[in-house]
């Protein structure tokens, strides 16, 4: 009898626990939000407000949106997820002031200028070429 007791009060105490599979984890959204933040907007702001010129000032406020909830395969079978950054400037917001898609697996960011994708030191000031392949879905086979 005291056996079922004490099984019966852990069971009731266990149920009070936080699974370890809960919510915890962020999302894969949440996930590649953080890692444009951390890796592109936090060094592009720091990058801003050392800079003294005439280009257009830094705006207000940035805020990134994640355009797919899945990720998507490319031609070399890596997946990676769309982004997008807008802008504000006083407060009138101006989205897509960068696009480019990110590599969940990898961390890698890419940025979108003209019709090619650079890695996203690229807005740094670093050089970058154009990186075929990336950010492109894989074509589906005829």
């Amino acid at each position: 009898m005291n056996h079922r007791r004490w099984l019966s009060c852990l069971a009731f105490a266990l149920a009070f626990v936080p699974s370890l599979a809960s919510g915890d984890e962020p999302s894969l959204a949440d996930r590649v939000r953080q890692r444009v933040d951390s890796g592109l907007l936090k060094p592009l702001a720091q990058q801003e407000d050392q800079r003294f010129s005439r280009a257009r000032p830094p705006p207000a406020e940035r805020r990134v949106r994640i355009l797919d909830t899945t990720p998507i395969v490319d031609a070399a079978g890596n997946t990676y997820v769309a982004f997008a950054v807008d802008v504000r400037f006083g407060t009138e917001w101006h989205e897509n002031d960068i696009v480019g898609c990110a590599y969940p697996t990898t961390g890698k960011l890419f940025v979108k200028r003209g019709e090619t994708y650079r890695p996203s030191a690229f807005l740094l000031g670093k050089k970058a070429d154009p990186v075929s392949g990336v950010c492109e879905p894989r074509r589906a086979q005829s």
